[in-house]
């Protein structure tokens, strides 16, 4: 019988820790996989965040390694600086990591066009800190801190980081994906080779956001937080690429 799909050798055998229905697990597939077909797991580092992906570190099959909160595309720098360039470096981060502690960061690694890819993992709530309100957090999104919902005369209005880091000359690929279906699933790894590919042409920061469930803090069940990212979260963080240097070799 013809194999059509199996388990990369880009993950490790380790038991998730992620809640039932959190999305999470594909991406760390995904961006397995594209290593994998890199031919890269044994010439790439990655750099876990603080929060829910704080444990990145034991599913990856390359080299780990852990930042403090919201430091990773620091973290990231020091290492694409001193290691050789045929390496790859990446950041796992979620949004309260990347987004309010790490904000400065973030800014300032795409703003000197660091050469790191950044996966971006945004599910508009703290997760592993018990649900309060992110910086991405959307308008009458009820969470533990804004039990009513949140609002823009109190909390201000949600930020939309990949058309924020777009506006930088630094920045060479910036695209907005999503996790909710089978269709998007596979949109979001080819962006996320894009990335890589473009960090290994040396062509600058590049940042994949992906949007994700939360279904523990969101209250829903996993099908529920499926089509609430496609009713509730794509509407007001559309879809799509924000900037982009054609690859070298590539059509522009």
């Amino acid at each position: 019988m013809k194999t059509v799909f199996k388990r990369t050798t880009g993950l490790t055998d380790a038991e998730t820790h992620y809640c039932p229905g959190c999305t999470h697990g594909i991406i760390h597939r995904l961006v397995a996989e594209v290593l994998e077909e890199l031919d890269a797991l044994e010439t790439t580092v990655g750099v876990a965040s603080v929060g829910c992906s704080v444990l990145a570190y034991h599913y990856f099959n390359c080299d780990m390694t852990q930042a403090a909160h919201g430091r990773a595309p620091a973290v990231a720098t020091g290492l694409r600086r001193v290691l050789p360039e045929d390496r790859l470096v990446f950041t796992y981060q979620g949004d309260g990591d990347l987004a309010s502690i790490g904000m400065a960061e973030i800014v300032h690694a795409a703003a000197r066009g660091e050469n790191i890819t950044v996966i971006f993992v945004n599910n508009a709530i703290y997760g592993m800190t018990g649900g309060q309100m992110a910086p991405t957090t959307l308008l009458g999104q009820k969470t533990a801190t804004t039990p009513e919902g949140r609002s823009s005369q109190l909390q201000g209005l949600p930020i939309r980081v990949s058309e924020m880091l777009a506006t930088l000359d630094g920045a060479a690929y910036i695209e907005r994906v999503s996790t909710h279906d089978p269709v998007h699933v596979l949109k979001a790894k080819k962006a996320i080779k894009k990335s890589f590919e473009i960090q290994r042409n040396r062509q600058g920061f590049s940042m994949i956001e992906v949007l994700s469930s939360c279904s523990t803090n969101w209250g829903l069940t996993p099908e529920e937080s499926l089509k609430w990212i496609k009713s509730q979260m794509i509407p007001y963080y559309p879809l799509g690429i924000f900037k982009q240097q054609p690859c070298i070799g590539e059509e522009s």
